[in-house]
């Protein structure tokens, strides 16, 4: 089978991991180009050992180089603001684009939940390595009984945060927070980041809180098992770190205060805590968060790159 050209751009944590992985793990991709700013990163020069082609000169670079009109997709693994400029410059061209940023210009993308439903947009966007690991989790809450509040922690290594993790603090707070309500199905949602400078460095942590009524809390921890089994497909790291814990609203509690208007009533508090372990293609297995995204990522492409074939 012919493989689909990709292109890369970020030659940072997150776009080496991702042509790592596409290099190593893929049967239907093919590294066609890396793409950065900085001529001296450690991802450009990666790149140009792999015998990948490399440009150092931006998204034009990437236009002016030999075999562009035959790549079919391109990752954007830059930031939030970068992606804006970047999808502008590319939209003449008909390429088809994967956000691993959160600039979130096309539909939010959580590969178990919704992908088989954008496979034909132009723009796919993977939210945030928060919400690529846990938005499954508060829909497979939401599949089995209304969902009026849903709130997520992502603790990831400081290590693990390149400046693009940095400089979307803001950005991934936002489109976290909005995914889990319009792909989760939460009626409000809400993401908090933690940054941990902890030495040795943590593995990437993530807890997901649900308020949820009178439920089939067996029917509630299957579902979320079965998820769980389902983003640990293509994130072999990704698992429970013990069973789904429900605990009762007590009378007194201000629950109220978190629902939005003519939300049902309230009953139950739903907890699931997650592990992320990265598989250690460009950093260290800490780093979960990284590794989460370029998973997704790879998984949308290729599922991208098999309907595009089937249906041309």
């Amino acid at each position: 089978m012919t493989k689909t050209k990709v292109a890369v751009i970020g030659s940072g944590n997150i776009g080496t991991d991702l042509m790592i992985k596409i290099l190593r793990l893929s049967d239907t991709l093919e590294m066609a180009a890396m793409v950065g700013i900085d001529p001296d990163s450690d991802g450009l020069a990666r790149a140009a050992r792999l015998k990948v082609p490399v440009t150092h000169e931006g998204v034009d670079g990437l236009i002016r180089m030999e075999g562009f009109d035959d790549i079919a997709i391109v990752f954007d693994a830059t930031s939030a603001k970068a992606h804006i400029e970047n999808a502008k410059r590319l939209s003449p061209y008909g390429k088809r684009l994967v956000d691993l940023t959160p600039a979130a210009i096309g539909p939010y993308v959580v590969p178990p939940v919704n992908l088989d439903e954008h496979l034909n947009s132009d723009n796919l966007n993977l939210v945030t390595c928060g919400g690529q690991a846990t938005i499954p989790i508060v829909h497979a809450v939401s599949r089995v009984t209304p969902v009026p509040y849903a709130e997520i922690v992502a603790s990831i290594s400081s290590k693990s945060a390149g400046p693009g993790t940095r400089a979307n603090i803001d950005e991934f707070t936002e489109t976290t927070a909005a995914a889990i309500e319009q792909v989760g199905g939460a009626g409000r949602g809400k993401a908090i980041i933690v940054l941990n400078p902890a030495e040795p460095p943590l593995i990437m942590r993530d807890t997901v809180f649900c308020l949820i009524g009178d439920a089939d809390q067996e029917a509630v921890r299957t579902s979320v098992e079965e998820m769980v089994a389902a983003v640990a497909e293509y994130v072999p790291g990704y698992r429970l770190k013990q069973r789904v814990q429900f605990t009762p609203i007590a009378p007194d509690e201000p629950v109220h205060t978190l629902l939005p208007d003519g939300a049902p009533p309230v009953t139950t508090k739903v907890a699931v805590f997650l592990e992320v372990e990265g598989a250690a293609h460009y950093l260290p297995a800490y780093a979960g968060n990284l590794d989460i995204m370029t998973s997704a990522a790879l998984r949308v492409a290729e599922r991208v790159a098999t309907h595009s074939e089937v249906t041309r």
